[in-house]
Protein backbone atom coordinates (compact mmCIF):
# COMPACT_ATOMS: atom_id res chain seq x y z
CA UNK A 1 0.00 0.00 0.00
CA UNK A 2 1.43 3.34 -1.02
CA UNK A 3 1.55 6.36 1.23
CA UNK A 4 -1.10 8.19 -0.82
CA UNK A 5 -3.47 5.21 -0.59
CA UNK A 6 -3.01 5.05 3.15
CA UNK A 7 -3.75 8.75 3.44
CA UNK A 8 -6.96 8.35 1.41
CA UNK A 9 -8.09 5.54 3.73
CA UNK A 10 -7.37 7.62 6.84
CA UNK A 11 -8.95 10.82 5.52
CA UNK A 12 -12.60 9.95 6.39
CA UNK A 13 -11.56 9.09 9.95
CA UNK A 14 -9.60 12.30 10.29
CA UNK A 15 -12.63 14.28 9.14
CA UNK A 16 -14.67 12.56 11.87
CA UNK A 17 -12.30 13.66 14.65
CA UNK A 18 -13.76 17.18 15.24
CA UNK A 19 -17.30 15.84 15.46
CA UNK A 20 -16.28 12.96 17.71
CA UNK A 21 -14.35 15.34 19.97
CA UNK A 22 -17.41 17.57 20.22
CA UNK A 23 -19.67 14.62 21.11
CA UNK A 24 -17.23 13.32 23.72
CA UNK A 25 -16.80 16.72 25.34
CA UNK A 26 -20.38 17.94 25.36
CA UNK A 27 -22.42 14.71 25.37
CA UNK A 28 -20.60 11.55 26.45
CA UNK A 29 -18.61 13.02 29.35
CA UNK A 30 -21.59 14.99 30.76
CA UNK A 31 -23.73 11.86 30.40
CA UNK A 32 -21.19 9.81 32.38
CA UNK A 33 -21.06 12.52 35.04
CA UNK A 34 -24.86 12.55 35.18
CA UNK A 35 -24.95 8.79 35.70
CA UNK A 36 -22.38 9.05 38.48
CA UNK A 37 -24.26 11.85 40.20
CA UNK A 38 -27.55 9.92 40.09
CA UNK A 39 -26.22 7.20 42.42
CA UNK A 40 -24.73 9.48 45.07
CA UNK A 41 -26.00 10.01 48.63
CA UNK A 42 -25.75 13.11 50.83
CA UNK A 43 -22.96 13.45 53.36
CA UNK A 44 -24.00 14.20 56.93
CA UNK A 45 -27.71 13.71 56.42
CA UNK A 46 -27.99 16.17 53.54
CA UNK A 47 -27.39 19.36 55.56
CA UNK A 48 -23.89 19.95 54.19
CA UNK A 49 -24.90 20.06 50.52
CA UNK A 50 -22.16 17.56 49.73
CA UNK A 51 -22.56 14.09 48.24
CA UNK A 52 -20.52 10.93 48.04
CA UNK A 53 -20.58 8.04 45.58
CA UNK A 54 -22.42 5.06 47.08
CA UNK A 55 -23.89 3.46 43.92
CA UNK A 56 -27.39 3.82 45.38
CA UNK A 57 -29.69 2.69 42.58
CA UNK A 58 -32.65 3.19 44.90
CA UNK A 59 -32.44 6.87 43.93
CA UNK A 60 -34.12 5.99 40.64
CA UNK A 61 -36.98 4.17 42.32
CA UNK A 62 -37.52 6.91 44.89
CA UNK A 63 -37.35 9.68 42.27
CA UNK A 64 -39.87 7.94 40.02
CA UNK A 65 -42.35 7.13 42.80
CA UNK A 66 -42.16 10.64 44.21
CA UNK A 67 -42.68 12.30 40.81
CA UNK A 68 -44.78 9.77 38.90
CA UNK A 69 -47.56 12.32 38.37
CA UNK A 70 -45.13 14.72 36.69
CA UNK A 71 -43.82 11.85 34.56
CA UNK A 72 -47.28 11.01 33.31
CA UNK A 73 -48.20 14.65 32.83
CA UNK A 74 -45.05 15.33 30.78
CA UNK A 75 -45.74 12.51 28.34
CA UNK A 76 -49.46 13.32 28.20
CA UNK A 77 -48.91 17.00 27.40
CA UNK A 78 -46.16 16.16 24.90
CA UNK A 79 -48.39 13.62 23.14
CA UNK A 80 -51.32 16.02 22.89
CA UNK A 81 -49.09 18.84 21.65
CA UNK A 82 -47.52 16.53 19.06
CA UNK A 83 -50.90 15.39 17.75
CA UNK A 84 -52.19 18.96 17.55
CA UNK A 85 -49.01 20.11 15.81
CA UNK A 86 -49.38 17.28 13.28
CA UNK A 87 -53.01 18.19 12.57
CA UNK A 88 -52.03 21.81 12.01
CA UNK A 89 -48.73 21.29 10.21
CA UNK A 90 -49.77 18.63 7.70
CA UNK A 91 -52.31 20.78 5.79
CA UNK A 92 -49.90 23.70 6.01
CA UNK A 93 -46.98 21.69 4.62
CA UNK A 94 -49.22 20.20 1.92
CA UNK A 95 -50.42 23.65 0.86
CA UNK A 96 -46.87 25.02 0.71
CA UNK A 97 -45.56 22.04 -1.27
CA UNK A 98 -48.36 21.74 -3.85
CA UNK A 99 -50.10 25.13 -3.83
CA UNK A 100 -47.36 27.55 -2.81
CA UNK A 101 -46.15 28.33 -6.29
CA UNK A 102 -43.99 31.44 -6.40
CA UNK A 103 -44.83 32.17 -2.76
CA UNK A 104 -43.35 28.87 -1.54
CA UNK A 105 -40.11 30.40 -0.26
CA UNK A 106 -41.95 33.25 1.44
CA UNK A 107 -44.30 30.83 3.18
CA UNK A 108 -41.35 28.77 4.42
CA UNK A 109 -39.74 31.91 5.81
CA UNK A 110 -42.98 32.69 7.65
CA UNK A 111 -42.96 29.19 9.15
CA UNK A 112 -39.50 29.66 10.64
CA UNK A 113 -39.99 33.37 11.44
CA UNK A 114 -40.89 32.64 15.10
CA UNK A 115 -37.35 31.29 15.54
CA UNK A 116 -36.10 34.84 15.09
CA UNK A 117 -37.71 35.68 18.43
CA UNK A 118 -36.68 34.40 21.84
CA UNK A 119 -38.41 31.23 23.05
CA UNK A 120 -39.24 33.00 26.31
CA UNK A 121 -40.79 35.99 24.55
CA UNK A 122 -42.98 33.74 22.41
CA UNK A 123 -44.20 31.93 25.52
CA UNK A 124 -44.88 35.18 27.41
CA UNK A 125 -46.83 36.40 24.37
CA UNK A 126 -49.16 33.42 24.74
CA UNK A 127 -49.75 34.42 28.34
CA UNK A 128 -50.94 37.80 27.06
CA UNK A 129 -53.02 36.25 24.27
CA UNK A 130 -54.84 33.90 26.65
CA UNK A 131 -55.10 36.50 29.43
CA UNK A 132 -58.19 38.34 30.59
CA UNK A 133 -57.43 41.30 28.35
CA UNK A 134 -56.44 39.19 25.34
CA UNK A 135 -58.50 38.64 22.21
CA UNK A 136 -59.40 35.01 23.00
CA UNK A 137 -61.17 35.01 26.36
CA UNK A 138 -63.66 37.91 25.80
CA UNK A 139 -65.14 36.47 22.55
CA UNK A 140 -65.43 33.01 24.13
CA UNK A 141 -67.30 34.50 27.07
CA UNK A 142 -69.54 36.50 24.77
CA UNK A 143 -70.43 33.34 22.85
CA UNK A 144 -71.07 31.50 26.09
CA UNK A 145 -68.38 28.90 25.42
CA UNK A 146 -66.71 29.61 28.75
CA UNK A 147 -68.15 31.12 31.91
CA UNK A 148 -67.20 34.44 33.44
CA UNK A 149 -65.12 32.69 36.10
CA UNK A 150 -63.19 30.50 33.67
CA UNK A 151 -59.64 31.51 32.81
CA UNK A 152 -57.33 30.03 30.20
CA UNK A 153 -54.02 31.02 31.73
CA UNK A 154 -52.45 28.92 34.49
CA UNK A 155 -54.10 25.84 33.01
CA UNK A 156 -53.24 22.68 31.14
CA UNK A 157 -54.87 24.19 28.06
CA UNK A 158 -52.44 27.11 28.09
CA UNK A 159 -49.42 24.83 28.57
CA UNK A 160 -50.40 22.56 25.68
CA UNK A 161 -51.24 25.54 23.47
CA UNK A 162 -47.86 27.11 24.15
CA UNK A 163 -46.02 23.85 23.47
CA UNK A 164 -47.95 23.28 20.25
CA UNK A 165 -47.13 26.75 18.97
CA UNK A 166 -43.47 26.76 20.01
CA UNK A 167 -42.70 23.38 18.44
CA UNK A 168 -44.92 23.72 15.36
CA UNK A 169 -42.01 24.60 13.00
CA UNK A 170 -40.24 21.39 14.02
CA UNK A 171 -43.26 19.50 12.70
CA UNK A 172 -43.87 21.59 9.59
CA UNK A 173 -40.41 21.59 8.03
CA UNK A 174 -39.87 17.78 7.91
CA UNK A 175 -43.40 17.33 6.61
CA UNK A 176 -42.81 19.88 3.88
CA UNK A 177 -39.51 18.28 2.88
CA UNK A 178 -41.20 14.88 2.61
CA UNK A 179 -44.33 16.05 0.80
CA UNK A 180 -42.39 18.24 -1.61
CA UNK A 181 -40.49 15.17 -2.85
CA UNK A 182 -43.70 13.41 -3.90
CA UNK A 183 -43.93 13.26 -7.67
CA UNK A 184 -47.23 14.94 -8.70
CA UNK A 185 -47.53 12.36 -11.46
CA UNK A 186 -48.23 9.67 -8.85
CA UNK A 187 -51.24 11.67 -7.68
CA UNK A 188 -52.38 12.13 -11.27
CA UNK A 189 -52.02 8.39 -11.85
CA UNK A 190 -54.21 7.73 -8.83
CA UNK A 191 -56.88 9.96 -10.33
CA UNK A 192 -56.57 8.18 -13.66
CA UNK A 193 -57.36 4.96 -11.81
CA UNK A 194 -60.63 6.54 -10.61
CA UNK A 195 -59.52 7.16 -7.03
CA UNK A 196 -61.19 10.11 -5.33
CA UNK A 197 -59.31 12.75 -3.37
CA UNK A 198 -59.60 11.00 -0.01
CA UNK A 199 -58.48 7.66 -1.41
CA UNK A 200 -55.53 9.29 -3.14
CA UNK A 201 -54.49 10.91 0.12
CA UNK A 202 -54.89 7.69 2.13
CA UNK A 203 -53.28 5.34 -0.39
CA UNK A 204 -50.64 7.57 -2.00
CA UNK A 205 -49.89 10.90 -0.30
CA UNK A 206 -49.88 9.76 3.33
CA UNK A 207 -47.71 6.64 2.84
CA UNK A 208 -45.18 8.57 0.76
CA UNK A 209 -45.02 11.33 3.38
CA UNK A 210 -44.61 8.97 6.36
CA UNK A 211 -40.86 9.68 6.73
CA UNK A 212 -41.77 13.33 7.29
CA UNK A 213 -44.53 12.41 9.72
CA UNK A 214 -42.19 10.23 11.77
CA UNK A 215 -39.37 12.78 11.74
CA UNK A 216 -41.73 15.65 12.60
CA UNK A 217 -43.41 13.84 15.48
CA UNK A 218 -40.04 12.87 16.93
CA UNK A 219 -38.66 16.40 16.62
CA UNK A 220 -41.78 17.69 18.37
CA UNK A 221 -42.35 15.05 21.04
CA UNK A 222 -38.77 14.76 22.31
CA UNK A 223 -38.24 18.45 23.25
CA UNK A 224 -41.87 18.78 24.37
CA UNK A 225 -41.52 15.92 26.88
CA UNK A 226 -38.56 17.63 28.52
CA UNK A 227 -39.89 21.17 28.30
CA UNK A 228 -40.35 23.25 31.43
CA UNK A 229 -40.59 26.83 30.16
CA UNK A 230 -44.20 26.60 28.96
CA UNK A 231 -45.35 24.93 32.19
CA UNK A 232 -43.48 27.50 34.28
CA UNK A 233 -44.89 30.56 32.48
CA UNK A 234 -48.32 29.38 31.30
CA UNK A 235 -49.11 26.76 33.93
CA UNK A 236 -49.74 26.46 37.65
CA UNK A 237 -48.45 24.18 40.44
CA UNK A 238 -50.96 21.55 39.29
CA UNK A 239 -49.58 21.51 35.73
CA UNK A 240 -45.90 21.18 36.50
CA UNK A 241 -43.98 18.81 34.24
CA UNK A 242 -40.91 16.72 34.94
CA UNK A 243 -38.65 19.42 33.53
CA UNK A 244 -39.90 21.79 36.22
CA UNK A 245 -39.08 19.24 38.93
CA UNK A 246 -35.56 18.71 37.55
CA UNK A 247 -34.96 22.46 37.35
CA UNK A 248 -36.16 22.91 40.92
CA UNK A 249 -34.05 20.03 42.23
CA UNK A 250 -30.93 21.38 40.56
CA UNK A 251 -31.15 25.11 41.26
CA UNK A 252 -33.44 25.52 44.27
CA UNK A 253 -33.45 22.42 46.46
CA UNK A 254 -29.90 21.49 45.37
CA UNK A 255 -30.71 17.78 45.35
CA UNK A 256 -28.32 16.72 42.59
CA UNK A 257 -28.76 12.92 42.83
CA UNK A 258 -32.55 13.09 42.48
CA UNK A 259 -32.32 15.61 39.65
CA UNK A 260 -29.76 13.45 37.84
CA UNK A 261 -31.84 10.30 38.36
CA UNK A 262 -34.93 12.05 36.98
CA UNK A 263 -32.97 13.36 33.98
CA UNK A 264 -31.52 9.94 33.22
CA UNK A 265 -34.90 8.23 33.63
CA UNK A 266 -36.58 10.73 31.33
CA UNK A 267 -33.90 10.26 28.70
CA UNK A 268 -34.13 6.46 28.81
CA UNK A 269 -37.94 6.57 28.74
CA UNK A 270 -37.94 8.81 25.68
CA UNK A 271 -35.34 6.60 23.98
CA UNK A 272 -37.46 3.48 24.55
CA UNK A 273 -40.62 5.18 23.31
CA UNK A 274 -38.86 6.57 20.23
CA UNK A 275 -37.38 3.16 19.35
CA UNK A 276 -40.76 1.49 19.70
CA UNK A 277 -42.49 4.22 17.70
CA UNK A 278 -40.02 4.12 14.81
CA UNK A 279 -40.35 0.35 14.54
CA UNK A 280 -44.14 0.47 14.67
CA UNK A 281 -44.19 3.26 12.07
CA UNK A 282 -42.52 0.88 9.66
CA UNK A 283 -40.02 3.33 8.23
CA UNK A 284 -36.34 3.97 8.79
CA UNK A 285 -36.06 6.78 6.23
CA UNK A 286 -36.16 9.77 8.55
CA UNK A 287 -35.03 12.31 5.99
Amino acid sequence: MTQSQGFKIRTPYLLLLPGMAFLLTFFIFPLINLAQTSTQTPVGGGDTGQYEQSLRLQNYVDAFIENREQFGRSFLYATIATILALLIAYPLAYAIAFKGGKLKNLMLVLVIAPFFTSFLLRTVAWKQILGEEGFVVPPLRTLGIISESTTLTSSAFAVVAGMTYNFLPFMTLPLYASIDRIDPRTLEASGDLYANGFTTFRKVTLPLSMPGVVAGTLLTFIPAAGDYVNAAILGSPTTKMLGNVIESRYFRIVDYPTAAALSFTLMISILILVTFYVRKAGTEELV
